[in-house]
């Protein structure tokens, strides 16, 4: 039997882009007459890997002291982006957004992607974050996420507590640096084609189908 035909797609928990995109490839996935032959792979990105957990910080005021704007100014961007969510079925509430390092919520993802349930950690802890103002580098928050993906409270604890699947995370980003990625989501189809961010879902379509076409042939 043939292996999957595999599409990977560097994310980072944080990047409101990247919870569009995942929702464009599903659009596109949803026509593609031969989407069980499809598997998709999320791989680890942090587009702030110094950054630090900060409950209570405005999201609004600390990006706008970040870009040198004002408050007004970074209100006004995520309208634009809370907008174009919309446009793709999803709901964004950056007022209740807390600032967080995801670098422990990858880890997460990696240990339910032990059992096949990478793309269902990838939509929880993106709803716990852009949805519900859910704090993703708590421990005791990413525990609870993980029992309602039906993983073992017992490993999910054992896991969080200590630094096990960071060798992934980083071998993830590291990986992506070889490969070029300068920015998330990035889309690989094959190891023969990439999109770079969440395009219109024609796009997707057609680098599905093409790429497709060619695995097909091998």
């Amino acid at each position: 039997m043939k292996n999957k035909f595999k599409i990977e797609i560097w994310s980072d928990i944080q990047c409101p882009f990247c919870y569009i995109g995942k929702r464009k490839i599903e659009k596109a996935l949803e026509s593609f007459k031969e989407k069980d032959s499809v598997e998709i792979e999320w791989r680890s990105y942090q587009l702030d890997p110094d950054s630090t957990s900060q409950p209570g910080v405005d999201l609004y005021d600390y990006l706008a002291k970040r870009k040198g704007q004002t408050r007004d100014w970074a209100i006004e961007m995520h309208k634009n982006v809370t907008q174009m969510a919309k446009e793709n079925g999803l709901d964004y509430h950056f007022e209740k957004a807390i600032l967080a390092n995801s670098y422990n919520a990858h880890r997460l993802i990696h240990l339910a992607k032990k059992y096949k349930l990478g793309n269902e950690a990838e939509e929880k802890i993106f709803k716990a974050y852009f949805t519900e103002g859910k704090d993703i580098a708590n421990i005791a928050t990413l525990t609870a996420l993980g029992i309602e993906l039906d993983l073992k409270e017992e490993e999910l604890k054992e896991v969080l507590n200590s630094d096990k699947f960071g060798d992934e995370v980083r071998a993830d980003i590291e990986e992506a640096q070889n490969i070029g990625v300068k920015g998330v989501p990035f889309f690989v189809f094959n190891r023969a084609y990439a999109i770079s961010g969440a395009q219109p879902v024609e796009i997707f379509t057609e680098t599905l189908n093409k790429s497709f076409e060619d695995w097909k042939k091998n």
